[in-house]
């Protein structure tokens, strides 16, 4: 049985999960929800993304110390710790110039 592909050439996810304050750390106090609101504005600016890019707002992604994270595929980039300053450089040379930005990918612990 073949998979089809998916029609999205990347398909974005980002941690929107919000914990209490005396808790775990977690992404949504950490300005994820204007994280996505900065990648969608930013798809605005690129008409030639839409049908080609899915944002999807996501639960927990794992690395809650380091958030807010979002991961892209199909290559599985991860970038963590994102301010809002960073949503262009991810639009501009990732979704459109195809390549991660290397400055703000995640490196995992060993």
């Amino acid at each position: 049985m073949s998979v089809p592909a998916s029609r999205f050439k990347y398909h974005v996810f980002i941690c929107q999960t919000q914990r209490p304050p005396m808790a775990k750390p977690s992404c949504g106090p950490r300005g994820a929800a204007e994280i996505v609101q900065a990648m969608q504005e930013q798809l605005a600016a690129h008409p030639e993304l839409w049908g080609s890019v899915m944002i999807t707002p996501s639960g927990c992604l794992g690395p809650c110390f380091d958030g807010p994270s979002m991961v892209v595929y199909p290559e599985a980039v991860w970038y963590c710790g994102l301010k809002v300053a960073d949503v262009k450089a991810i639009v501009d040379e990732h979704l459109v110039g195809g390549k991660p930005v290397e400055r703000l990918i995640y490196k995992w612990p060993t």
